[in-house]
């Protein structure tokens, strides 16, 4: 438990180790190997404070703190990706080792098509109704192209672009790509994963 691992650290162990059952339930849970996951622990552990990495298991860490992640700084998805992956019922995108983990987990290469496709979605998904519409679109190639005036879209383009993705993703003519379109039209594009921005 949480408490074990505390009080191994405060008896003069120099790294708070995770405890070993919560290590095989993690293992079972996720895509990641015994290793992944304690590095993944370990870099956890060093985004809180040194007062709380005692009790990391039970610690969240806030989200200006996971943005500072690496893999998270460059990705244009990177504010979307922390509410995603919270679990935070305060709305404030923090991240406890668990949300940290499914993170990890979902950006492995262990990961599924379909795993990785619906968190896409969900990422890709700005207004979380379930469905992407024209905003979420525009949105999301306002994220890959760049905010900058040399990069953005005219109006013109981006028109044509989101009724060319609507036109060869909207199946049903709905106006707008639900999961199961969405995850046919990936499931078409084995690249997805590597520049869909769900790579670690």
């Amino acid at each position: 438990t949480c408490e074990a691992e505390a009080a191994r650290a405060a008896m003069g162990g120099s790294v708070s180790l995770l405890p070993r059952e919560l290590l095989g339930e993690y293992q079972e849970l996720t895509f990641l190997s015994k290793q992944e996951i304690l590095l993944a622990y370990k870099r956890f552990s060093e985004l809180l404070p040194k007062e709380e990495r005692e009790n990391a298991c039970s610690a969240r860490v806030p989200k200006s703190q996971i943005l500072t992640l690496p893999e998270l700084r460059a990705n244009p998805f990177q504010h979307r990706i922390c509410r995603v992956f919270s679990t935070s019922d305060s709305g404030d995108d923090s991240m406890s080792f668990e949300d940290f983990l499914d993170m990890l987990s979902v950006f492995s290469d262990s990961a599924t098509s379909d795993i990785k496709s619906h968190y896409a979605f969900r990422i890709f998904d700005f207004d979380d109704d379930g469905t992407l519409d024209r905003k979420d679109l525009e949105k999301l190639v306002n994220c890959l192209t760049g905010q900058g005036k040399e990069s953005r879209l005219s109006n013109a383009e981006m028109e044509q672009l989101i009724r060319n993705i609507l036109e060869e993703s909207d199946i049903d003519k709905d106006g707008t790509i639900n999961l199961s379109e969405f995850q046919h039209v990936v499931s078409r594009s084995p690249d997805f994963t590597r520049y869909g921005g769900l790579q670690w």
